[in-house]
């Protein structure tokens, strides 16, 4: 039941991330007996017509799916009653293995959550990502003197 509630806010994520060519699916029961690694899932492909292990898809598509399972997660345990709230997330990397379609849709799903009033932090060296995001804060290390931070920015996308 669980699962299932967390596979189908996931793939709502997943449908907007993926313009709609990939959803996440249970495997059959039978196909995994064997191997009990995982969460047992596959990817339909909107794009073939088929089915096949999530562990064929590409990097970018592999952290697609991740974040969307993530997100899925995060919504489907706020949405139950006297559950905890997730006000803040942290993303860390995974978006340098997005080309530019891909990481526009990844940010539009996380600044509805942020519009939505959740706070979304991500660590990234990913200079086109870091360029869209006006709130930041940047830690650069210097051999033989530490870590300095660097506060700029407002809290809120634009």
């Amino acid at each position: 039941y669980y699962f299932e509630g967390i596979l189908l806010r996931a793939n709502a994520r997943l449908r907007k991330m993926s313009e709609g060519r990939y959803q996440l699916k249970r495997r059959n029961e039978t196909e995994s007996r064997r191997e009990k690694i995982g969460l047992g899932l596959n990817v339909f492909d909107e794009y073939t017509g088929r089915e096949r292990d999530v562990q064929s898809l590409s990097g970018g598509e592999s952290f697609k799916a991740s974040l969307s399972l993530a997100l899925g997660l995060s919504d489907f345990i706020e949405s139950h009653k006297g559950s905890v709230n997730l006000e803040t997330i942290f993303i860390d990397e995974g978006f340098g293995s997005l080309d530019q379609d891909s990481l526009e849709n990844a940010l539009s799903c996380l600044m509805e959550l942020n519009v939505s009033g959740r706070i979304v932090g991500i660590i990234s060296h990913v200079t086109e990502l870091k360029d869209r995001i006006p709130g930041k804060i940047e830690v650069k290390t210097t051999p033989g003197n530490g870590s300095t931070i660097k506060i700029t920015g407002g809290t809120k996308w634009n």
